[in-house]
């Protein structure tokens, strides 16, 4: 697969992190999308294992969906600002604390918009509460699940696939 073919590939999986954000965009199924077209044009073992993995771990990020709370996040006063921070946190913890660093950087990243918008610790530790609990959660364990993904399909990219 050629440097472009790859950038492409790339570009909808950042797409597909952006579209968790954003409700009713299908952001996991573009990123599943993604690896789906990556392993149907550069057919090696490694890439139909990446794609396997890929889809067993967006079956369990569904499972564990619906087991959270629905989303209520737009009841809540989450906005689009709180979720491009959130995304942001979470993208850039990803690769500063591998792996495990999107968690704390996607809470931070809530609790860092809702300082800068209320004031106030107390109130923006309340809306944090408020915003993981009306559905957070839920977003956090998908975009979670796609940062691994893309994670696993740049990883076999750069070294090795």
């Amino acid at each position: 697969m050629g440097v472009w073919d790859l950038l492409l590939v790339g570009l909808v999986m950042l797409f597909g992190l952006v579209g968790v954000l954003l409700p009713g965009v299908p952001g996991s199924w573009l990123v599943w999308a993604a690896v789906l077209w990556w392993a149907l044009k550069d057919p090696q073992p490694v890439a139909w294992i990446v794609l396997m993995g890929a889809t067993v771990a967006l079956f369990l990020s569904q499972v564990v969906r619906w087991a959270l709370p629905p989303r209520r996040l737009r009841e809540s006063g989450a906005t689009l600002r709180m979720a491009g921070y959130a995304g942001a946190g979470a993208f850039l913890g990803f690769f500063l604390i591998p792996v495990l660093g999107a968690i704390p950087g996607f809470i931070g990243g809530i609790y860092l918009s809702e300082r800068l918008r209320l004031g106030r610790h107390g109130a923006a530790k309340a809306s944090l509460r408020t915003a993981m609990h009306s559905g957070g959660s839920s977003v956090l364990a998908e975009l979670f699940t796609c940062l691994l993904i893309m994670g696993a399909w740049l990883g076999t990219v750069l070294w090795g696939g």
